[in-house]
């Protein structure tokens, strides 16, 4: 488990951008699941959609790719300092399932499929209790900034 103030020193986000709240479970170099908590305070409501929010999905899979990099950190055994960076390499095959509202708590649930080179590939799902709100594979890449 990891608690916000774990993830902060992992993660190179910051208000408004963190979009891991908890990490419930890791299985070393293979899986974690982690929850982000959707607050109708999140920034985004205000204007997607003002008479109905809803999470964008772009935000469900930046919430996914936060989780991966937590895994890639805790597998390949990463000190994040401020010159390491994680990003999206690719996105194959996401799909949409049920939309997030304010109140939800969203399960981000993902497992390493491979690494190779700094490259990592992972299976990603996001849920609502038991229902899939969004599932995709995950490419992502650690690279350090001189």
């Amino acid at each position: 488990m990891m608690d916000i103030h774990e993830i902060l020193k992992r993660l190179p986000h910051r208000y408004p951008f963190v979009m891991v709240d908890r990490v419930l479970e890791v299985e070393h170099g293979r899986r974690l699941l982690a929850l982000k908590n959707v607050s109708i305070n999140e920034p985004y409501f205000v204007g997607h959609f003002p008479s109905r929010p809803v999470m964008p999905g772009v935000l469900m899979l930046e919430a996914l790719a936060q989780a991966s990099a937590l895994l890639s950190f805790d597998s390949a055994g990463i000190v994040v300092d401020e010159k390491t960076l994680f990003y999206f390499a690719g996105i194959d095959g996401a799909r949409f399932k049920r939309v997030v509202e304010p109140g939800d708590q969203l399960l981000l649930d993902v497992t390493l499929l491979r690494s190779r080179q700094g490259i990592f590939k992972y299976a990603a799902q996001a849920r609502v209790g038991d229902e899939v709100a969004v599932e995709a594979e995950l490419m992502c890449t650690v690279r350090r900034s001189e």
